[in-house]
């Protein structure tokens, strides 16, 4: 009983060393195909970035987040908690610097108004409706906004946007982070644009009680974050949380939602600084070709390493 004791210590001690010094590092690209553009259409790349939660010192992932506009997608959506620091507004922006020469959309989530704190690591299992949100330092978000609006992104909270992007006309709208309930869906309520080439909506966390109303309003395609991909997931099961109402099924990667509406959730690329680990689910950003609907169906997703150095702390 002592060796099995001791052993099961030492595997839980090097799991735990796995999820916090090296996958939450194993920075990963992951590429999907959607016929969701109207036949005849030419592709639309979009990158998704999104759970940023950015620390001034994490230099890898700055220069590998930079290294993306390689990638030369069309559009940058990005779905909010960029910050993790009161100093990392700098930070952000160094590694969106190259990006943000390709037309940009985004929404803030509650890591971009408020730093985070401390907690009990056994509310990460807790349901969501148990959950007490707590709050730390008021982080500038303004200051990020700002440098954004004035690098010519789109900032997405409760307006409709149409946007060109490479040639055509997208039509975009977002909601402020539904996980601190500061969504107004009703300030954006209505048909999207059936002109447009493609009605993209953006979210934070991916709320069903949002995620109808965009179906229903008649777009393609929802971006959505703040689930990190479940953070812990266990293989062969999944997520073991999503930390918002959505199911498991959906914490990462690209879904149905309803007859009509896709939807993408992107694992994201951080953790809070109180919780630095990872397993089973990799640090993520996503390339997402858009296709015509009458060419092949949706290829089955692929994640790939693209290596950076190691963060610098």
């Amino acid at each position: 009983m002592r060796n099995l004791a001791l052993g099961t210590v030492a595997v839980g001690a090097a799991g735990l060393g796995y999820a916090a010094g090296i996958e939450r590092r194993h920075w990963t690209l992951r590429t999907e195909e959607i016929p969701v553009l109207a036949p005849g259409s030419r592709p639309i790349k979009v990158l998704h970035i999104s759970d940023l939660h950015m620390l001034p010192g994490q230099r890898s992932k700055q220069q590998w987040v930079a290294a993306l506009s390689e990638l030369k997608p069309d559009l940058v959506v990005n779905t909010g908690d960029n910050l993790a620091h009161r100093q990392a507004v700098p930070s952000v922006l160094r590694a969106l610097n190259p990006l943000l020469e390709v037309p940009g959309v985004f929404v803030f989530g509650s890591n971009d108004y408020y730093g985070p704190k401390p907690k009990n690591p056994a509310r990460y299992l807790m349901p969501k409706g148990r959950k007490k949100l707590i709050h730390g330092l008021h982080l500038p978000w303004r200051d990020l906004r700002a440098a954004l609006i004035e690098h010519g992104w789109l900032d997405l909270t409760h307006v409709r946007r149409t946007v060109d992007v490479a040639g055509q006309q997208v039509f975009a709208a977002g909601v402020d982070d539904p996980h601190l309930h500061r969504d107004r869906y009703a300030d954006i309520a209505g048909q999207a644009d059936r002109e447009a080439a493609l009605r993209i909506g953006v979210t934070h966390s991916p709320e069903p009680r949002v995620l109808d109303p965009f179906a229903a309003d008649g777009y393609d395609l929802v971006f959505a974050g703040h689930t990190h991909g479940g953070q812990l997931r266990i293989p062969g099961y999944g997520a073991l949380v999503t930390n918002c109402a959505l199911d498991r099924s959906r914490a990462r990667g690209l879904s149905r939602w309803g007859a009509n509406m896709w939807l993408h959730v992107s694992a994201g690329l951080g953790t809070s600084p109180y919780a630095p680990v990872r397993f089973a689910c990799p640090p993520e950003a996503s390339l997402l070709t858009l296709v015509a609907r009458d060419e092949q169906p949706p290829r089955h997703q692929k994640a790939t390493r693209r290596k950076a150095r190691t963060d610098v702390r």
